[in-house]
């Protein structure tokens, strides 16, 4: 069994979460009904195929996408009952995000990009911090180059550097080795599950790689706007 968060409830709750959005066809539901219970510090393999409504349930979760129905609660919070402010605010105290595409900023560094989030939240430390975690993921030395002097592979790695530093308690990764080789690939996703390790983040991991869904402790299949009955993964 896996642990719950200190106050005895689970750190990401859906219930009955639905979401329907205007089309000229008329109204499209891409989420039916999903119902997801996630412990603190688990990590669980989100699989399922395209268009199922997997990165979608993840921009719900982060407080990205407002469903149309049902109860979503990350962290202790009802991101329902917050205004954007508030989810501006839940995210930065809460969620690390690292998409497939990496979502630099072109015109800053790699130490700029790891360090600007945590200057935004007021942290004093934060170039140090930076710094530490460019350590971590093999990038002192490319600290000062552009994301345009950087490979795909290392651009991912600044990427989970970043999304590391305002220690969330929480990680979402969204196909995050989709844009790069099966070498790089393996790296990054490596880092991850150390970096997940060495924290104690709980990760929800988005992958088409039934391989990369297996190193979680726990496997959940969406379909058609739903979540399926999970599997257990014989974790990392």
């Amino acid at each position: 069994m896996t642990s719950l968060a200190p106050d005895g409830q689970p750190i990401v709750l859906l219930e009955d979460v639905t979401l329907r959005l205007a089309s000229q066809a008329g109204q499209v539901n891409i989420l039916r009904g999903i119902d997801l219970s996630v412990a603190e510090g688990e990590t669980v393999g989100i699989v399922g195929p395209s268009g199922s409504g997997k990165s979608t349930m993840m921009m719900v979760i982060a407080g990205l996408e407002r469903p149309t129905g049902g109860q979503v609660r990350v962290a202790g919070c009802r991101l329902d009952e917050l205004d954007e402010d508030g989810l501006a605010t839940f995210r930065r105290e809460n969620v690390g995000i690292i998409f497939q595409s990496f979502h630099l900023i072109p015109t800053m560094t790699a130490l700029e990009n790891v360090a600007v989030p945590m200057e935004l939240a007021g942290r004093r430390d934060a170039h140090v911090e930076a710094r530490r975690l460019l350590g971590l993921v093999g990038l002192s030395d490319r600290a000062l180059h552009y994301p345009g002097q950087l490979s795909g592979g290392e651009q991912q790695r600044v990427a989970l550097a970043r999304a590391f530093g305002g220690r969330p308690r929480l990680l979402l990764a969204d196909e995050p080795t989709g844009n790069l080789d099966q070498a790089n690939g393996q790296a990054v996703i490596d880092l991850l599950f150390d970096l997940h390790a060495r924290a104690g983040t709980t990760l929800l991991l988005i992958t088409h790689d039934p391989a990369l869904a297996a190193r979680c402790q726990r496997t959940v299949r969406v379909a058609d706007g739903r979540v399926d009955a999970p599997s257990a993964g014989p974790g990392p």
